[in-house]
């Protein structure tokens, strides 16, 4: 699970945003002799850390397939007003709203939030798996019904499930869902993507707290639709 991420001269090929049109992101141009050291910072179950470092070409043509590769997958997949998160090295994408700011989630490989209100974010981590399906967890509303109980909830917090959808996508089933958390100071609504792929459990949950969420549900149900396993 990459708890940071960190460039040490340019941001990685792998990892790219991609807005709603097709103009290149900034800073494509480097020359191809330039090297990048590329340190994730991994936690192990143990909680211990450690650093991998990986020397990357950042040629001109490698980043131009990247970027060619990009805008075929979401050409016509990409809405307005949404810009896509696509993570070659990591195997998935998603988008997100273009007035959304990158930041620092604790155990997350990418995440992104509101940039007036911190708590009405998005992000996604990983973990290894055996399993080969997200069915392979068990039914949807099994699996639903124990990770908003007994992962998601906190002991001062009244889960609440309000919708699930099983949907298969070129061959890879999603699990998505719609929670509400009760607490006595402080309630919230969240969107869920479960999928399995990798060898690697994706999970995506986009949410704000509850007096919002009425007005932004419907755009945070594009974030948690858009979730996508990429074949690494």
């Amino acid at each position: 699970m990459a708890v940071s991420s960190c460039s040490l001269s340019w941001i990685s090929p792998h990892k790219l945003n991609l807005p709603h049109s097709n103009y290149l992101p900034r800073n494509t141009a480097t020359s191809s002799s330039n090297k990048t050291v590329f340190c994730a910072l991994e936690t192990t179950p143990t909680g211990e850390s450690h650093c991998q470092r990986r020397p990357l070409l950042l040629g001109i043509g490698a980043l131009t397939a990247n970027l060619q590769a990009t805008n075929l997958l979401f050409a016509q997949e990409i809405p307005n007003r949404y810009r896509a998160f696509v993570d070659y090295e990591d195997g998935y994408s998603y988008v997100y709203p273009n007035d959304w700011k990158e930041f620092d989630f604790r155990a997350h490989d990418s995440a992104f939030r509101d940039k007036n209100v911190q708590l009405q974010n998005v992000r996604v981590r990983f973990i290894p798996t055996e399993k080969k399906d997200i069915r392979d967890l068990g039914p949807i509303e099994e699996v639903v019904s124990f990770l908003v109980k007994h992962r998601y909830a906190a002991p001062n917090q009244i889960p609440t499930i309000n919708d699930m959808q099983e949907r298969t996508i070129d061959g890879k089933i999603y699990y998505t869902f719609e929670y509400i958390l009760t607490s006595p100071n402080y309630s919230s609504g969240s969107f869920a993507t479960i999928a399995i792929g990798n060898g690697r459990y994706y999970t995506l949950i986009v949410g704000a707290n509850e007096r919002r969420w009425k007005r932004v549900r419907d755009q945070l149900k594009v974030v948690a639709d858009s979730f996508r396993l990429l074949d690494i």
